[in-house]
């Protein structure tokens, strides 16, 4: 049971996570601080919070727990202004898709109170934000990962993934850098590539034409380029290294793609196309089953 919750961002991410503690009767007062005022006046209007707070000072009194749900980019600020008030049993932890960057951040805000951080992502989410967008079933069966550090204590770990059970997430543990490589791959690159394929699209003379006659795959395909442009932003900067690997190898194969259709080679492209979807059904299969999926066999003649 957290007494007191502080949720710093009362968007999709902290607006959900204050309504399914809520839901799950697992918090008892709700204090927020939000850098919009009408996001806070919506977030006291659906009950994501309680109260309203004008300072830090004012929202960490007696805080048992709280979540950083802003732009990777502001975590050191942010620690930064929490410190002077952060009371010595107050757990911090966070919600950023990049973890390196944030750790680095924390620990240089924090200093030798870095203990009293832990670090989290969960993986879930839409291309929606703000207050209106929060719902308490966000986190049912997703997964929630924690990178905790050398200095936590394990009772502040259990804290935070207690909190995050309780929402309905599974649990899971990566070190940071294990956790930017993996996101690197699977996340901020097809959120680069929805962006930049809109872009394009918006940018050419007929772009009124071919918006006219986009369907249903272009519209899932792009879906996440809804999302919010300065969180994207900041999580691409921040996961810079990781992510241009990831993008030098989607480019190669895109060449590699490219080189068979000007060569007409029909059997590769449909080899590469069984590749993928037998991929896809194998992911999609392991996640239906409830266990992780199997390295899919990749033909490679």
């Amino acid at each position: 049971m957290i007494g007191r919750l502080v949720i710093v961002g009362t968007g999709l991410i902290g607006g959900s996570f204050a309504l399914a503690l809520k839901a799950a009767g697992q918090v008892g007062r709700v204090a927020a601080l939000e850098r919009s005022p009408q996001a806070l006046a919506r977030a006291l209007e659906r009950g994501i919070a309680d109260e309203a707070c004008a300072s830090p000072e004012q929202a960490l009194r007696g805080a048992d727990l709280v979540l950083l749900a802003a732009p990777v980019g502001q975590t050191g600020a942010l620690l930064a202004s929490l410190l002077p008030h952060l009371e010595p049993h107050t757990v911090v932890t966070d919600a950023g898709s990049t973890k390196c960057d944030v750790v680095a951040a924390a620990r240089a805000a924090l200093g030798e109170r870095i203990g009293q951080f832990v670090p989290g992502h969960p993986i879930a989410g839409s291309e929606a934000n703000g207050p209106d967008a929060a719902w308490a079933g966000l986190y049912g069966g997703k997964k929630a990962v924690l990178t905790p550090l050398p200095e936590n204590d394990p009772a502040a770990v259990e804290r935070v993934a207690g909190a995050w059970r309780a929402c309905g997430a599974l649990v899971h543990t990566l070190s940071a850098a294990d956790h930017d490589r993996v996101f690197a791959a699977v996340s901020h690159l097809p959120h680069l590539l929805a962006y930049a394929l809109v872009d394009d699209i918006a940018a050419r003379p007929h772009a009124g034409m071919l918006f006219q006659y986009a369907a249903s795959g272009f519209r899932d395909f792009t879906r996440i380029a809804g999302s919010s442009p300065e969180m994207w932003r900041d999580i691409s900067l921040a996961n810079r290294d990781a992510l241009l690997a990831e993008l030098d190898a989607y480019l190669a194969q895109l060449h590699s793609l490219r080189a068979m259709l000007a060569a007409a080679d029909g059997r590769a492209l449909e080899t590469v196309f069984a590749s993928a979807q037998r991929a896809r059904q194998a992911w999609l299969d392991a996640i239906e089953a409830g266990s992780p999926p199997l390295p899919p066999h990749r033909d490679t003649e």
